[in-house]
């Protein structure tokens, strides 16, 4: 029974490593639907986020069953509330994608990114690549050096944000109200989807030392 029940934690791990690698592919094809104006490619991403929704359901269902069968305490109790948890930032991750690709559609067949914005854009789908990569890595290993490099990896998008935030608000800025407007939807969307990444990570270091992990703001 108890090598059963180990069993099932490592594999509702593994299922959070998938699930954190569909939610990359999810943002990578976004982000070539909004720089490209792709509609199918909207599309598919779309679509896409009922499987996250749904990966994000069998892993709570199978969480609450552990809780009520095994009764667990210590590092077992944190390992089965930090999985329900990751999950749900994973899935907000997948919603994330998914408003990017809805802006990409309804701005179809025009691009809602002005072509002066794009390379921005362009930098904050690698950024939010390579965050959700390495926040699948470290609930892979469990690796907590590399838990708290994300914080820092993190700074970039920051930027990002801040720099779209001082060209839609420049006195020059010369797409009008609407692109603003998704530009500011956008920027936010991608720094969230950042945000949740460093959450996940910090819900690994949690886990494996028992206490709670907050970065020192600069």
């Amino acid at each position: 029974m108890r090598e059963s029940y180990r069993e099932e934690l490592d594999d509702i791990r593994t299922c959070l490593v998938e699930m954190a690698n569909a939610v990359g592919s999810q943002m990578s094809t976004a982000t070539t639907a909004l720089l490209d104006a792709d509609v199918a490619l909207a599309d598919l991403v779309i679509a896409g986020d009922e499987q996250i929704d749904a990966t994000r359901e069998s892993i709570d269902q199978r969480c609450f069953t552990l809780l009520a069968r095994q009764q667990p305490v210590a590092t077992d109790l944190r390992t089965i509330v930090t999985a329900t948890r990751i999950a749900s930032d994973l899935e907000r991750m997948g919603d994330l994608a998914e408003h990017i690709a809805k802006v990409a559609r309804m701005r179809f067949p025009d691009h809602a990114v002005p072509q002066e914005v794009r390379p921005a854009f362009l930098e904050a789908g690698h950024v939010a690549e390579l965050l959700v990569t390495k926040a699948g890595t470290v609930v892979a290993k469990r690796d907590i050096e590399a838990a708290r490099e994300l914080e820092t990896d993190d700074d970039a998008m920051d930027r990002l944000h801040r720099g779209l935030f001082r060209q839609v608000l420049s006195e020059d800025w010369p797409y009008g109200v609407e692109a603003a407007i998704d530009i500011t939807l956008l920027g936010r969307y991608y720094e969230r989807f950042a945000d949740h990444a460093v959450s996940v990570a910090r819900r690994v270091v949690y886990l494996v030392t028992g206490e709670r992990y907050e970065a020192t703001t600069s």
